[in-house]
């Protein structure tokens, strides 16, 4: 049974009716951050005279990538506004709004998939899924929606960062964010700690003028 951490379907349209967000912490996602980050570069090329050449290194194969799009519109566990977002953000075939990563969590013998539902405009993510391989397929074992929450792998533990807020905090403002770690054990996810940290509200407020002398 999947781990669930839920607010509604009516919350997720809420958030995307806004379209603008400003969130602070290591929460907001691009549209394309399947990357690695900083690449090291190799040895300058030399002369062909003076320079040793030596045999390149053979490409080590992928691991199988899904359909993250088609592995949510089938899951009935997805919530139906999250699926509502599932909309091409360019005319590029690939542009959905989706985050995939790819990691061992639950010992499946094939690695897990953690999906993030990002909007368009802001890549702000409104939902998060993992996915275990079960047979020739995958079945839901987590799922965060309704509220901007993201999801990724840290050494065999499902990271999830999620955005608090105050009943007077508007939505482009939280007061801070949780950030939950779940282990996989006995067929679910099972929390393993928790931290919040607290936003400043001092951020992107003008300083007050020094006292005069």
């Amino acid at each position: 049974m999947a781990s669930r951490l839920v607010a509604g379907g009516a919350a997720v349209v809420a958030l995307a009716a806004l379209g603008v967000f400003s969130l602070l912490g290591g929460f907001v996602a691009s549209c394309t951050s399947q990357g690695t980050g900083v690449r090291d570069e190799g040895p300058a090329r030399g002369s062909a005279s003076t320079e040793e050449e030596t045999p390149s290194a053979s490409p080590s194969s992928a691991p199988p990538r899904v359909d993250a799009v088609r592995l949510l519109m089938n899951d009935p566990d997805v919530d139906v506004g999250v699926k509502e977002m599932l909309r091409l953000c360019t005319s590029d075939k690939d542009s959905y709004p989706v985050d995939a990563i790819y990691g061992n969590l639950t010992d499946g013998g094939r690695d897990d998939v953690v999906v993030n539902v990002l909007t368009c405009g802001d890549a702000v993510s409104i939902g998060t899924y993992v996915y275990r391989p079960e047979g020739d397929d995958y079945t839901n074992a987590f799922r965060s929606d309704g509220f901007p929450v993201y999801a990724e792998i840290d050494r065999r533990e499902l990271v999830v960062t999620q955005q608090v807020y105050s009943d007077e905090d508007p939505v482009a403002d939280p007061s801070g964010e949780d950030v939950i770690t779940y282990r996989w054990k006995s067929g679910d996810f099972v929390e393993q700690g928790r931290v919040h940290n607290d936003y400043s509200k001092a951020v992107g407020t003008e300083s007050a003028s020094p006292p005069r002398n």
